[in-house]
């Protein structure tokens, strides 16, 4: 064990010192070489970089692939050469403005594109792309048409012809991966990671996918936008086609690809190897259709070859290195469990007060009636067991409390409040939180990232809060304790035992601190003793002030658990009560637990 850390730390250290030698040789080869044609590259290779290391916050983190990326170049090019051109000054005055007007396209092409998904979202961008280039061919007045926009030229020194040029895109893309690391570190990093692996449960974990996915594409264009607005300056000439062209967003994306997505340094790698066989395929192969078929084919084999991208496979190789000859952590192993800190667990029982009433819900799915008039109530400071029969409409019940789905008619009012009109994010920030039958934890990220990531209130405070890091962190670690799987944190979700991801999925919901917390099927699945252990999790909770909504079909958990039980039969709920009272109802024997329902041994009982 020690010595597989000793060899992650020295990999760790080798690569830095990679990264600090790549870097000085990139700071001091205008000083020491001064061929125009590889500072060229150079330059090109930076601006490339850019747009990677942004494109890599919207694709890589949120999973949304921009094949528009190449506006913001234009947008920023178009920027400093008009204000150049019509007010004056020094065209480097004018970059941050291109940053600006790039951002804020973002923006505005966010709030239309992300309404939607997939290859839709992709089609979006496209469109926007070309949509600014007929508008700069057109907009004669402004742009100059075809004809182009000539940019005043450098007066500095002849000799540092290009240094300007090239030590501005350095501090651009050390600002760019600057803006990438503070991101990934940050709530709105885990925020977008976890868009990534399943918007929906996203959303139901307080994560307002929209802003989310709006911040991450302007965070994208920002950089790129300034590093538009320098690549107009050196080339001296603005025109639509070459500032607007769809091969750079190719370009873009294939070093995201390349180098591997969702890593800080893998764009930059990317666009390292793509911009020096961008050269060969114009010097040796007449670029055209030649290129295409060189950067098409580099796409194929790394799909291929390399799906992940180089960095990603080297750190899945070095991880397994790291682990050889040890024994796994994971496989359902539990870690010892510690109590919350806080205020002591009191019994509270009921409150009198009806924390959820569902009034009246209908859902059909192409005639089939999964709700139909469906009505109860949760009382707070209770634990509330709803059972019945497959299909008779609970996890729908669940999804249309949660708002991963939309009910046909019937309302639902939680805390006072009316909100089945709310986006899921907004009942989460009222206090509603929910775990699935089927775990859906984030499973790229790690245990920790999984109960950082959920957004309890949308604030600027909550948003730039550490994920790795910090309070939101602290508290992560306390519930993981409180769960039993602090010794899993670092690890990735993907590589826990289907308990051990129900016993994080709860972790992960206790972090919005909800008032009301609906379990699907906590039971399903598991081995006796960890349904032991989450009975008393329920049950220290309960006392701690959390109302529980359980949906189970393990009845000796549900009647030693929950009081009053709710049972639900062929859309609608058919009886409300207290255990005994259940067992005993005519209509429920008859609907769900048959004439000859005999109880075995409470589990949970108090």
């Amino acid at each position: 064990m020690t010595g597989a850390l000793e060899r992650t730390g020295l990999d760790r250290r080798l690569w830095r010192g990679l990264i600090a030698v790549a870097a000085l040789l990139l700071v001091t080869y205008p000083l020491f070489f001064d061929d125009l044609f590889y500072q060229n590259m150079i330059i090109l290779s930076l601006i490339l970089a850019i747009g990677a290391v942004g494109l890599n916050i919207i694709m890589g983190y949120a999973g949304y692939i921009s094949l528009g990326q190449s506006a913001f170049i234009g947008l920023g090019a178009y920027t400093v050469g008009i204000a150049s051109t019509r007010i004056g000054g020094d065209p480097f005055v004018w970059i941050p403005l291109a940053g600006v007007i790039a951002a804020l396209f973002a923006a505005l092409l966010g709030v239309i594109a992300m309404r939607t998904r997939g290859f839709a979202f992709v089609i979006i961008t496209i469109a926007a792309l070309f949509i600014l280039q007929i508008v700069a061919i057109n907009w004669d007045s402004l742009t100059q048409g075809t004809s182009g926009i000539t940019v005043p030229l450098p007066t500095w020194d002849i000799s540092i012809q290009n240094w300007p040029f090239y030590y501005t895109l350095i501090a651009l893309l050390g600002a760019s991966l600057l803006l990438s690391w503070w991101i990934r570190r940050t709530k709105i990093g885990t925020g977008l990671l976890a868009i990534r692996e399943d918007e929906d449960k996203a959303a139901t974990v307080g994560i307002d996918t929209p802003v989310y996915k709006i911040i991450g594409f302007m965070a994208s264009a920002v950089f790129l936008g300034m590093a538009g607005g320098v690549y107009g300056y050196y080339i001296a000439f603005i025109d639509p086609i070459a500032m607007f062209d769809i091969v750079i967003s190719v370009q873009i994306i294939l070093a995201v690809i390349l180098g591997g997505r969702g890593t800080l340094w893998g764009p930059v790698l990317g666009a390292a190897t793509i911009e020096p066989l961008n050269e060969l395929a114009n010097q040796e192969f007449g670029g055209g259709n030649s290129r295409l078929l060189i950067f098409g084919g580099l796409l194929v084999l790394t799909i291929l070859l390399l799906p992940k991208g180089i960095i990603p496979s080297v750190r899945d190789f070095l991880e397994r290195r790291a682990k050889r000859g040890r024994a796994a952590l994971v496989g359902g192993r539990l870690g010892e469990r510690r109590a919350l800190d806080g205020k002591p667990a009191t019994a509270t029982g009921g409150t009198g007060q009806n924390l959820l009433e569902v009034r009246g819900l209908h859902k059909h799915f192409e005639g089939v009636r999964a709700l139909d008039g469906c009505s109860f109530a949760v009382e707070a400071g209770t634990i509330t067991g709803l059972i019945g029969p497959n299909g008779s409409g609970k996890t729908t019940a669940f999804n249309l409390i949660g708002g991963t789905m939309g009910a046909d008619a019937g309302e639902v009012w939680f805390d006072g409040e009316r909100i089945d009109r709310l986006p899921p994010w907004r009942r989460a920030y009222a206090g509603l939180g929910r775990t699935f039958q089927i775990t859906r934890v984030f499973t790229d990220m790690t245990v920790l990232e999984n109960v950082v990531a959920p957004l309890r209130s949308f604030s600027w405070r909550q948003l730039r809060a550490g994920a790795v890091s910090g309070e939101e962190a602290a508290r992560a670690d306390d519930l993981l304790a409180f769960a039993g799987m602090a010794e899993y944190r670092d690890e990735r979700a993907e590589a826990l035992s289907f308990g051990q991801r129900k016993l994080v999925e709860l972790a992960q919901v206790l972090m919005l601190d909800p008032k009301l917390i609906l379990l699907d099927e906590p039971a399903g699945g598991i081995n006796p003793t960890l349904i032991a252990r989450i009975a008393d999790m329920i049950r220290e909770l309960n006392a701690r002030g959390k109302t529980f909504l359980i949906v189970e079909h393990n009845m000796p958990l549900v009647l030693g658990l929950c009081d009053p039980v709710l049972v639900l039969a062929s859309g609608e709920c058919i009886c409300a009560g207290a255990p005994d009272e259940i067992q005993r109802d005519p209509q429920v024997l008859d609907a769900y637990l048959g004439a000859d329902f005999k109880l075995e041994e409470p589990v949970g009982a108090p």
